[in-house]
């Protein structure tokens, strides 16, 4: 499977449920804080992102918890 990546910041609620999403289903995914990585920020901002949970996979740029966007790119991947 593809790297799945979840850009993420520290108090984020989204982003604990975009990455206990992955994880129910099994998903491995590398965290890439914002907060804690200035790099990291800038490759969000560099893709015209203003906000997090940002989840890349595959071609698929997902923001915020959206399950049918998940759904859809997961089964793609399969």
């Amino acid at each position: 499977m593809e790297n799945v990546i979840v850009y993420t910041s520290t108090n984020c609620p989204h982003c604990r449920q975009v990455k206990s999403f992955l994880a129910d289903k099994g998903i491995a995914y590398e965290e890439r804080n914002i907060e804690t990585n200035d790099e990291f920020a800038q490759q969000v901002w560099d893709m015209g992102v203003r906000a997090v949970p940002l989840t890349l996979i595959g071609e698929y740029k997902i923001m915020g918890m959206n399950k049918t966007q998940f759904d859809k790119a997961l089964a793609e991947l399969a």
